[in-house]
């Protein structure tokens, strides 16, 4: 069985044996895949903030019915991923890591694919998550994650 991420065309398979049920991952487990990969590269641990959680609730459940990949344009920093049966926190946190191999410090810039949620991820001046997960139509994973302080700014290294 397959678990698919997809950040708007972009596909990723993610070869699993995981059952298709919703996932509900913990906020610890959002916070320690978040650190896991934020100590890579120097960078402080985050905490959980139980509004930016709420906040992330209340926009991933806009989505229900459609899976959307609309960015809310929210006062927080921002992560989006769309599964397929089920994920993880860890599973999630690490696809948009995997980033890093578009990302080039020397310029800042993303080259050739998206990095800006790799970017997001490991952003220095950024302290909480918040996320939420919501099934968006039958069987497809929406997770949103909300950063405080936002970080991701073109002009700015993230660590």
């Amino acid at each position: 069985m397959a678990s698919s991420f997809w950040f708007g065309g972009l596909a990723l398979i993610l070869a699993s044996s995981i059952s298709p049920i919703v996932a509900e991952s913990t906020p610890k487990e959002f916070v320690d895949a978040h650190n896991a990969v934020r100590a890579n590269y120097g960078v402080g641990p985050v905490s959980w903030n139980t509004t930016l959680a709420a906040d992330a609730q209340e926009f991933a459940r806009t989505m229900i019915g459609t899976c959307e990949m609309v960015y809310s344009n929210g006062p927080y920093g921002e992560n989006m991923a769309l599964a397929y049966e089920k994920t993880t926190a860890e599973l999630t946190v690490n696809y948009w890591a995997s980033e890093k191999k578009f990302y080039e410090y020397k310029s800042n810039k993303c080259i050739e694919e998206e990095c800006g949620h790799f970017r997001q991820v490991v952003w220095k001046d950024t302290t909480s998550i918040g996320c939420a997960e919501v099934e968006c139509i039958k069987d497809y994973i929406l997770t949103v994650c909300n950063y405080y302080p936002p970080g991701n700014y073109a002009d700015q290294l993230p660590y």
